[in-house]
């Protein structure tokens, strides 16, 4: 498949004709199953990118953070924006900068300098990013499997798990989270149908609400997700439930690579064989659960991750002032370059 061919297309139109786009794009590559190797014939064509922010944009009154077009699931990032992402080493986008070559649809100068700083953004952040949406992963597979055979207080007790893990990431979205007073715990019931419920603790003071209210969606969204999957009985429900699992051991590899070799390696070509059994079902059961093979393979992948963020060289936190200084000097050539 010629996928530059593919962005000539024109639904993807948008890529030249929006002012925030175009020539101002530095990198357009690969993302989902294709940028991993573990695509099949049912995979959508994903494209993830980057722009540079507009002298506007950086000492005017415009803004840009990301376009998205979900017709052809695309995604570009502001320049200013990716950095942030990168920074918290967030799984989605640093992995934009480890795909291989051939993968890389677009890409400039600044794009290449980008990808040559890319270890600039590796630290032991990593082990609670990609450590975070595995879990996720991993508690989104035991809620499906879960969700027929546990009575109430365990289902409940998986619930509690997911938005907690997901309350992780709070503290990088959301105003001084740090700061605040929110906690969520299980006690016994208020609601008569219920043996066990989750509770919530807030203590807040001048808090915007916005971001409180996006705080409320998140944790109400994971509660919605969890009730409206019902029972896991056919084909569909068993390729998104091994799709899961193949992602859950991916994020592994991932993590491990950045820890011990510093390195951010999108395509798993070595580990392709073994995914993409994960992902033909070659681990689950005719119940529809996964064997314990599959199991004592993600025990391995827990070992080799807590061995990795124990023994890994990677600084705690990013080196802001080397970021900094890389990000002033792209933005002052673009404050003083002829662009608009």
């Amino acid at each position: 498949m010629d996928f530059k061919e593919i962005l000539e297309r024109e639904e993807y139109s948008f890529l030249r004709e929006d002012k925030h786009l175009g020539n101002n794009i530095i990198l357009l590559g690969l993302g989902g199953s294709y940028s991993y190797g573990t695509n099949n014939e049912e995979s959508d064509l994903d494209v993830r990118g980057i722009a540079l922010d507009k002298k506007s944009d950086l000492i005017g009154f415009s803004t840009f953070e990301q376009y998205t077009d979900s017709n052809t699931d695309t995604t570009v990032y502001s320049f200013n924006k990716i950095i942030k992402l990168l920074l918290n080493c967030n799984p989605n986008t640093i992995e934009m900068l480890g795909l291989k070559k051939e993968h890389y649809l677009y890409l400039n100068e600044y794009g290449r300098e980008l990808i040559d700083n890319s270890h600039l953004f590796l630290s032991k952040r990593a082990v609670y990013t990609f450590g975070g949406y595995a879990d996720a992963q991993l508690r989104r597979l035991e809620n499906a499997l879960a969700r027929d055979s546990l009575g109430q207080s365990d289902k409940e007790q998986h619930i509690f798990n997911s938005v907690k893990n997901m309350m992780y990431n709070f503290n990088t979205t959301y105003f001084n989270y740090d700061k605040t007073n929110i906690r969520i715990y299980i006690d016994k019931a208020i609601n008569p149908e219920y043996d066990t419920e989750i509770f919530v603790d807030g203590d807040l003071r001048h808090y915007p609400l916005r971001d409180y209210k996006g705080m409320l969606t998140e944790m109400q969204n994971v509660i919605k997700a969890y009730s409206k999957i019902g029972k896991r009985n056919n084909k569909k429900d068993d390729k998104h439930l091994n799709k899961h699992a193949m992602h859950l051991i991916r994020l592994f590899m991932m993590a491990i690579d950045i820890l011990e070799k510093q390195q951010i390696i999108t395509y798993r070509e070595k580990e392709h064989d073994l995914l993409m059994s994960i992902r033909n079902g070659e681990f689950q059961n005719s119940d529809h659960t996964f064997n314990s093979a599959f199991y004592d393979i993600l025990k391995e992948y827990e070992d080799k991750l807590r061995y990795a963020s124990e023994n890994t060289t990677l600084p705690d936190e990013p080196d802001m002032e080397m970021v900094q200084e890389y990000v002033m000097k792209v933005n002052s050539e673009i404050i003083n370059s002829k662009r608009d």
